[in-house]
């Protein structure tokens, strides 16, 4: 991504999410999105533009946002949650900035993530599960059915119409929820708020758990999540260390990410010194990008270690972070899903 592109990233995040007047500006073109994405909801709704349905569960897991809202670590959970229970889960994803080609991808912990996707190929290490992506959502979803899985969870792809569902989870940001509440590219909705009354489950990730839970879909449950980091890894994953080591500690952090800001929160809350360094989500990282003047360890996401693995230095380490439910939310969602999957027998 270029610098000039990147500012703009920046620019954009300062009007959806701050007290700019500039989205005034932008809401013409917003207008006519709404004019499109609307068409196009109403030519599935009345059957104009066909759905296809695979004759297995699909769940998808999505956000009205643009932006990092916690989806893939949920998804992780998820996943891990069904096959604990004894069902055969695959993921389906669109492989976003990864360049598959013409037909579906099978991925697997070593997979190319250039070629796949970085966030692929994280679910394909953390989930031990059939992994397909494409930006044709059905198409992937048939390579997975033609696999034996019982139960197809859809990272993302809630505004991909075309794969019918069974269950739909959206995910928010608790901290910026839907900032000015304007609709692309005058603000971050991809959709207009209106669209929760539709879903089953919303969840907010958040570190409040007194956290007030706006009213906006009656229909669908309320419940939170948090992200909590487990340890330190070198990037090579000849060693871990914990938390507790690097506290006190100045480290530079790395982080191409929906809301990078987020991570370095994370880390300071965690008692480490933070240098901040923040990329466009889904850069692809290099040599340069991770050398400073300041010769301190470089701390980067889970995701962003995906894309660096390859690198020999030896001051490269990520932190893994994992999705906490309560119990309570969490047994209510697999029970809900669990219902879900019988009916469709």
């Amino acid at each position: 991504m270029t610098v000039v592109s990147w500012r703009g990233e920046i620019w954009l995040a300062g009007v959806w999410y701050g007290q700019s007047w500039w989205y005034l500006a932008l809401l013409p073109l917003s207008w006519l999105y709404r004019g499109v994405t609307g068409v196009r909801r109403t030519l599935y709704r009345r059957g104009v533009l066909r759905s296809c349905r695979l004759g297995v569960p699909v769940i998808v897991i999505g956000n009205i946002t643009v932006g990092g809202t916690g989806k893939t670590p949920l998804t992780i959970l998820l996943t891990q949650q069904l096959k604990r229970r004894g069902f055969s889960p695959g993921i389906v994803s669109r492989g976003y900035r990864g360049k598959v080609g013409a037909t579906p991808v099978s991925v697997n912990a070593d997979s190319d993530p250039v070629r796949v996707g970085d966030e692929a190929v994280l679910l394909a290490k953390r989930c031990a599960c059939p992994v397909v992506v494409h930006p044709d959502r059905v198409a992937a979803a048939r390579v997975l059915k033609a696999q034996g899985v019982d139960v197809i969870v859809a990272d993302d792809g809630l505004q991909h119409y075309r794969l019918a569902r069974d269950m739909e989870i959206v995910v928010v940001d608790g901290e910026r929820m839907w900032g000015n509440r304007q609709l692309l590219p005058a603000g971050p909705l991809r959709e207009p708020l209106g669209r929760l009354n539709g879903v089953h489950r919303i969840l907010l990730q958040t570190e409040n758990d007194s956290i007030q839970i706006p009213a906006l879909a009656p229909a669908a449950r309320f419940d939170t999540f948090s992200l909590r980091p487990s340890a330190v890894y070198r990037l090579d994953g000849t060693e871990h260390r914990s938390l507790a080591t690097y506290k006190g500690q100045r480290v530079h952090a790395v982080a191409a990410i929906g809301n990078p800001h987020r991570f370095f929160d994370m880390l300071t809350k965690a008692g480490m010194n933070v240098e901040r360094h923040a990329f466009p989500d889904h850069a692809v990282l290099t040599d340069t990008d991770l050398t400073f003047d300041q010769p301190y360890d470089v701390v980067m996401t889970e995701k962003d270690a995906i894309k660096c693995r390859g690198m020999k230095k030896n001051n490269l380490w990520y932190i893994p972070v994992d999705a906490v439910i309560r119990d309570s939310a969490m047994v209510s969602l697999i029970e809900q899903i669990e219902t879900m999957i019988k009916n469709n027998e």
